[in-house]
């Protein structure tokens, strides 16, 4: 799945999963930790694999469950010690990769190629190599076509635009007011 696609799924759960809390509306910073979550794996692996050759493919280290669940849990109680907002910071990171790596396993699933959700329990299962064997991000957007499932992707982003329209858009004040800080110096300063 593409960066979008991973980010419009992980806002869809989030929203659900602070509705299912007494019609809570996502947080702005939970939004952006939310955001970061489901772009995590990724960022983790596509670089070591593609650009430094360290691991095997850009689905293994950060795209496993014996990795990715610790970590979620120590950043749980990590955030917990610190306050109890961050719980929630903690809760929308982990909703955010956990749901990437899903996601990256069900079409493979749901095509009858489990081997390759077998990234799920690397190192303990094997991965099959890139059909590519130097794959890139450049030559990932050189191959890009707009299939059945990209346009699936673009459906769940348009729905989950709709639904963090309806959420009253967390974070696009937090983040205006940021940039007009940077960019607009404070007058009692001057």
């Amino acid at each position: 799945m593409w960066p979008w696609g991973h980010a419009a799924v992980g806002y869809l759960l989030y929203s659900a999963y602070t509705r299912s809390r007494g019609d809570r509306r996502p947080l702005a910073v939970a939004t952006f930790v939310l955001i970061v979550g489901t772009q995590f794996p990724d960022l983790i692996d596509k670089p070591f694999s593609w650009t430094f050759g360290v691991l095997p493919t850009g689905r293994t280290l950060a795209h496993t469950l014996l990795v990715l669940v610790p970590l979620t849990v120590a950043i749980y109680v990590a955030c917990r010690r610190l306050r109890q907002l961050r719980s929630e910071w903690a809760i929308a990171f982990a909703i955010g990769a956990l749901s990437h790596v899903v996601v990256d396993a069900v079409p493979s699933v749901l095509w009858g190629d489990i081997a390759y959700a077998k990234f799920l329990l690397w190192p303990l299962l094997s991965v099959p190599p890139y059909e590519d064997s130097s794959p890139s991000i450049i030559g990932a957007f050189l191959a890009f076509d707009l299939s059945n499932y990209i346009l699936f992707e673009f459906a769940l982003v348009a729905l989950a635009v709709g639904v963090w329209w309806a959420d009253g858009r967390p974070g696009l004040a937090y983040l205006w007011t940021r940039v007009r800080k940077t960019i607009i110096p404070n007058r009692d300063s001057m």
